[in-house]
């Protein structure tokens, strides 16, 4: 398979950059600085050059052509304001999602975040609702595409601990922490996993082997 990862210098792509291309993929990840391309190359990724702030559909479009999935897993990151977390992880999240579209890409992964689905409780800090707010209203526009097959995953708070190959993913979860390492192994699952299209899944630590997890919600 192609795949084709928008963030692909963020910690959770690195790792699934390096678990696809080492099971054979043709894995491309989207990075705006030139800089983060040797970090790719390591990783057995092609590094594609593209601000996702400024870039127009078909020129993200391009870079989608011939893929066989895309995985959103971009981020304003730390130390970012309010207003680039509504650039980012909300317009970026859709402009990706339209480029899949008109590039004829049917699957479609989406990393957001745990609490994305209600409104911020009183007393969060600015920054964080504004990043909660902006995942939530581009989850909304993802699962309103009737041409996409997408899958949104919400994992918990993350962590850099060894990942222990065991999960808890449903629509569910609870709040709980949950490794990087994990979540790039369940994505990729999930981008083996037709049956888990149309689903918006949390993710945290738990007893269930990653691949057993997402074949139950995958339903079988």
């Amino acid at each position: 398979m192609r795949i084709v990862i928008a963030g692909g210098h963020g910690r959770i792509a690195l790792r699934l950059e390096r678990l696809l291309a080492g099971r054979g993929d043709e894995v491309a990840g989207i990075i705006r600085r030139p800089e983060q391309a040797g970090d790719l190359l390591a990783a057995g990724a092609e590094p594609v050059v593209c601000d996702l702030e400024s870039a127009s559909v078909a020129d993200v479009a391009r870079h989608l052509a011939d893929a066989d999935a895309a995985v959103f897993a971009a981020g304003a990151g730390p130390g970012s304001g309010a207003a680039r977390k509504d650039t980012v992880d909300r317009g970026a999240a859709a402009l990706f999602a339209d480029a899949a579209e008109a590039a004829g890409v049917q699957r479609f992964v989406v990393v957001s975040s745990m609490g994305a689905d209600r409104e911020p409780p009183e007393g969060t800090d600015p920054v964080f609702a504004a990043y909660l707010r902006a995942k939530g209203a581009a989850d909304a526009d993802v699962r309103a595409r009737a041409g996409l097959d997408w899958t949104i995953l919400r994992p918990g708070r993350l962590t850099d601990d060894t990942g222990t190959g065991r999960v808890t993913l449903a629509e569910s979860t609870g709040r709980a922490e949950v490794t990087r390492d994990d979540v790039a192994a369940t994505l990729l699952a999930l981008l083996d996993a037709p049956g888990t299209a149309h689903r918006t899944l949390e993710l945290v630590n738990g007893g269930t082997p990653v691949a057993e997890a997402v074949r139950a919600v995958a339903g079988g």
